[in-house]
């Protein structure tokens, strides 16, 4: 899985995507991975939507090998 990260979550992870191998995971578990590997998205959890293959994600979503995830922080206007 392709995990692609935007706006401030670049910052935190300090990278724009990272690879998570795994056959395939509920959102639950992928967070667990994501939080092993960048412990500082623990704060933006709550506020971050994941997207899977350019759809918003639901909370029950399963997550396959060849997906692109993308998390999505809160947009702001101005």
């Amino acid at each position: 899985m392709r995990v692609l990260f935007f706006a401030q979550l670049k910052d935190v992870t300090g990278c724009e995507s990272a690879e998570i191998e795994a056959a395939s995971l509920d959102s639950e578990r992928l967070w667990r991975e994501l939080l092993k590997k960048f412990p500082a998205l623990a704060a933006h959890r709550a506020a971050t939507r994941l997207a899977r293959n350019w759809e918003y994600a639901g909370p029950n979503a399963i997550f396959a090998s060849g997906d692109e995830i993308a998390l999505i922080p809160p947009v702001s206007g101005g």
